[in-house]
């Protein structure tokens, strides 16, 4: 796949090389989780008791389910895997003994591996779970397609690397098995109600669309080896490229974006291994139906956070609430969830999550952000840093089907 990107595998391995040696930098703290407050996405929401209301099973059979990645986020165990009725959680692994040990005990699993590498050998496991480091999901995710497993991951779907892309979708088509990227703001209350709008002409021709992924971080959560110390917002776009993409299921073709320095510390070039010097990334996206999208990415304002966006099209607009042409709206309420699975974090999008990739394994259908709606999540915000390190020079986007 020809594309403009020049991003170079070399100097992207000589940085993240760097990142053992991040503490030489000089700021004490820099690996710690915050104490006091949840990590941002992971507060706690009000369960709707009437969340399994309609739901009917669509078959009687257990997906067998292996969870790779425990973390400071214990996301391996987030999504509910372990609470979904048609899933059995056969084995689980961490790098980390102890945390390893701990993501059994929560998903009620007595297997477990020391690495992915082992775990995907075990022939019993039909469908993975990846919520590993993100510089490792497109690796984790061809090491489980290669072994003729389904396959599930945290964003992004890959890190920095377009070619990395192109490998995992070379990997998703000769497998032939699901790939499904685990998109939080694809499943929002708000976002949900867009798509279904859409997906009803209540929108159009979208003409602009714009979203925001807000998370200040003075001191980067805790991950392996660092790999948020100094990420380019960018890097981690999927979040706000959801409010267009994950509503339309298209995509951008071209971007010009401009960084703004910051006065983090982590995020002054000579602080961090990716050289960054951009705490808050602007881009402006040529849409694949020809209308535009300000999408925004930003670790260094503090205040209003979070994941949020707006649609505007020729028909009708979605700022909170949808005002427009179209007198008889669908349902626009998210899909029931099975008894006992739970909505949980990221605004009540994972049990979702979990829920549509289960669905889809089981049904034999692609689940909603499959491996081409990942890719393009991911890779317009790739290209959009480069456009920033061109002082916002207009750069081609490359474009991914199955």
């Amino acid at each position: 796949m020809k594309h403009d990107s020049k991003h170079s595998r070399r100097s992207f391995l000589q940085h993240t090389a760097a990142l053992a040696g991040v503490g030489a930098v000089g700021f004490p703290a820099i690996l710690q989780a915050a104490e006091e407050k949840p990590i941002q996405g992971f507060e706690k929401i009000a369960e709707d008791q009437n969340a399994s209301a309609g739901w009917y099973p669509v078959s009687d059979r257990k997906t067998r389910v292996g969870i790779v990645g425990h973390g400071v986020c214990k996301f391996g165990a987030a999504f509910g895997f372990q609470d979904h009725p048609n899933v059995q959680v056969v084995a689980v692994s961490d790098l980390l003994p102890a945390r390893c040990a701990e993501m059994a005990k929560v998903c009620r699993c007595a297997k477990t591996y020391p690495s992915l590498e082992e775990l995907v050998k075990d022939d019993s496991i039909e469908a993975v779970f990846v919520a590993t480091d993100a510089p490792n999901h497109a690796k984790h995710c061809i090491e489980v397609l290669q072994h003729g497993k389904h396959c599930a991951s945290a964003v992004p779907a890959m890190f920095g690397l377009l070619e990395d892309g192109e490998k995992l979708l070379a990997a998703v088509k000769k497998s032939g098995r699901k790939y499904m990227m685990f998109e939080t703001s694809a499943f929002h209350e708000d976002l949900t109600a867009m798509r279904q709008i859409y997906r009803a002409s209540g929108f159009g021709k979208v003409v602009y669309s714009e979203g925001e992924y807000y998370h200040y971080m003075e001191t980067p959560i805790d991950s392996f080896k660092g790999w948020r110390v100094g990420l380019p917002p960018q890097w981690y776009p999927t979040h706000s490229n959801a409010y267009y993409n994950c509503v339309t299921a298209g995509s951008f073709t071209e971007v010009s974006c401009l960084g703004i320095p910051s006065q983090v510390e982590h995020l002054k070039p000579q602080n961090n291994p990716y050289k960054n010097a951009f705490g808050t990334e602007i881009a402006l996206f040529r849409t694949s139906e020809g209308g535009t999208s300000r999408m925004v990415c930003s670790w260094d304002t503090p205040g209003d956070s979070g994941e949020k966006g707006r649609i505007r099209g020729q028909r009708g607009t979605f700022y909170g609430k949808y005002e427009g042409l179209e007198t008889k709206l669908p349902n626009t309420n998210r899909p029931p969830l099975p008894p006992g699975l739970k909505a949980g974090s990221h605004g009540g999008s994972h049990g979702h999550l979990t829920n549509e990739f289960v669905t889809a394994i089981l049904q034999d259908r692609q689940p909603l952000v499959d491996i081409v709606m990942a890719l393009n999540l991911t890779a317009a915000g790739i290209v959009a840093h480069e456009s920033a390190l061109k002082g916002g020079e207009w750069l081609k986007i490359p474009q991914y089907k199955l």
